[in-house]
């Protein structure tokens, strides 16, 4: 199945006009603490960081498309960031810029000169922070860190008008919340409890964000989102390794017994959802953003259901080396592997009316087909980043 840009857009449009309804039915109090012009409907400056990077890609592509928005780009240019599904755009510019660097900080605040904040900039892989946690704690919350600070000083300095607008958005992951057992979902009121040092920092970071709120009065939101998948992953990630495993005949490692659950998101429901909380959200309010399954259920998979289902899928694309999954290789677990993730989204549904609307299905299909017609860029991340495919984060000790 594929899925139109022009009908990514409409869709969009079509959650803002819900979410405006439901506004509309809120009590007078709560819709009065939404005062940002919708950010489609207008000419605004956005700084969006990690905007090289998968999520981060994926919504400066939709500003782009669906806006008017000038967009600046802060983004270190990582082993992980890549700018080929951006391209040249006239309302695009890059700020190349490490935040654990705050003086280069503050002076790309100053530059981009924003009226919305998107900040998606980390670093993400559970792996990589066990081989090397010293670089998660410096970006995720040094860096963070810096950048609260020169996004106060810059909303401090704004007029009345442009400041009552202004909206500075944090983008984190469930992990924050721990591990769950047989039962029960996250939700916004769930207890911190991370697990990893990627987590941890994660956590972290949302703790600052928070803080700056109630102590300095920032206009903050913050999203808590489970495990994204699609188009433009870097191929370290469990579907987009998967899948090229598969496609080379080699071993599909396996963590442990296979049955971890996440909740999987595809990245443009994910982006839809950023856009209506950063415009609609309440603020000092965070927001669970999870996927859709199949039929309607929700999104939970345990990791061998998500990698029999791309095997499936391959054996259909590619049945010259069907069935694909003779090749999944049980391997150690992971350190301190979280057992389940399910996500509540019910506060973001009922309060600014996002669902997502690709099944798991669906888009596990829409992903497969595109890294088999995007060989050629897997190929060249990879080399770029020194990375074949090995896998990482087998020690607890770094």
């Amino acid at each position: 199945m594929r899925f139109s840009h022009a009908g990514l857009c409409t869709g969009l449009s079509g959650l803002l006009a819900t979410a405006r309804a439901l506004r509309s039915s809120q009590p007078r109090k709560q819709a009065l603490a939404v005062t940002s012009p919708l950010l489609l409907e207008g000419t605004e400056r956005v700084l969006v960081t990690g905007g090289a990077g998968f999520i981060g890609g994926a919504l400066v592509r939709r500003l782009l498309r669906c806006s008017e928005a000038q967009v600046f780009n802060l983004d270190k240019l990582g082993y992980a960031s890549d700018l080929t599904s951006i391209g040249e755009h006239p309302r695009h510019q890059l700020l190349r810029v490490d935040l654990t660097e705050a003086e280069a900080t503050a002076a790309a605040v100053r530059q981009a000169d924003p009226d919305l904040v998107m900040h998606l900039a980390a670093e993400s892989h559970v792996d990589r922070s066990i081989d090397g946690p010293a670089a998660f704690i410096e970006s995720n919350v040094g860096g963070t860190f810096n950048l609260l600070q020169a996004v106060r000083a810059h909303w401090e300095l704004l007029p009345p008008e442009r400041r009552e607008r202004f909206r500075f958005h944090h983008i984190s992951t469930d992990e924050v919340f721990g591990s769950l057992g047989l039962t029960g979902r996250f939700s916004e009121t769930t207890p911190y409890d991370p697990r990893s040092p990627y987590s941890a920092s994660k956590a972290a970071s949302d703790h600052l964000v928070s803080a700056w709120h109630h102590t300095y009065g920032l206009p903050v939101v913050l999203t808590n989102c489970s495990n994204n998948y699609g188009p433009w992953q870097f191929p370290e990630k469990l579907i987009p390794v998967v899948i090229l495993k598969a496609l080379a005949g080699e071993p599909i490692p396996l963590y442990g017994d296979g049955a971890n659950v996440r909740d999987w998101l595809y990245v443009e429901d994910h982006v839809e959802a950023l856009l209506l909380a950063a415009t609609r959200g309440t603020i000092g309010s965070s927001y669970c953003v999870g996927g859709a399954g199949d039929h309607g259920s929700p999104s939970e998979r345990t990791n061998r259901d998500v990698v029999e289902t791309i095997c499936a899928l391959m054996d259909q694309l590619q049945p010259q080396g069907a069935p694909h999954a003779r090749l999944i290789t049980r391997v150690s677990d992971r350190p301190g592997h979280d057992r389940r993730y399910a996500i509540d989204a019910g506060k973001i549904t009922a309060e600014l009316g996002w669902t997502p609307r690709h099944s798991l299905q669906q888009g596990l299909e829409a992903t497969v087909r595109w890294y088999l017609d995007h060989l050629d860029w897997c190929k060249q991340v990879r080399q770029r980043a020194g990375y074949s495919g090995e896998r990482i984060g087998v020690t607890s000790t770094a």
